[in-house]
């Protein structure tokens, strides 16, 4: 089976780190995508200690991920990552389904799905 997203090892590092920190080992990383943002439609991490009714649960690098269902053909082969860079770090996420997105690269749209834009 395709995974709907992936998570590279840079990534998975930096999650675990989160996790430890704020004593969340144990939870699953739920990733999914609401509207808003300047281009319609914006993704969404976080930590979740429950499996909802409708949520896909896989797992990489030894993290538990959940995603609902309304975001998994939005999210289909997306690849997060996690770059250190002179300005700090942060996470990337490339979306092959994005047709659009706004320079801050946290919003977009895609063919099917416009979500509902905000004023930046």
């Amino acid at each position: 089976m395709e995974q709907i997203i992936n998570i590279t090892e840079e990534a998975a590092l930096q999650i675990k780190d989160m996790m430890k920190q704020n004593e969340e080992e144990g939870a699953f990383l739920r990733v999914g995508v609401k509207g808003g943002g300047c281009s319609g439609l914006s993704y969404g991490m976080g930590f979740a200690h429950e499996v909802e009714e409708g949520d896909q649960e896989l797992e990489q690098h030894g993290i538990k991920v959940l995603i609902d269902k309304d975001s998994i053909p939005i999210l289909k082969g997306t690849i997060i990552n996690y770059k250190q860079s002179l300005m700090g770090g942060g996470f990337t996420i490339d979306n092959p389904n994005a047709i659009a997105s706004c320079g801050c690269g946290s919003s977009f749209k895609t063919a099917t799905n416009a979500g509902s834009p905000e004023d930046c």
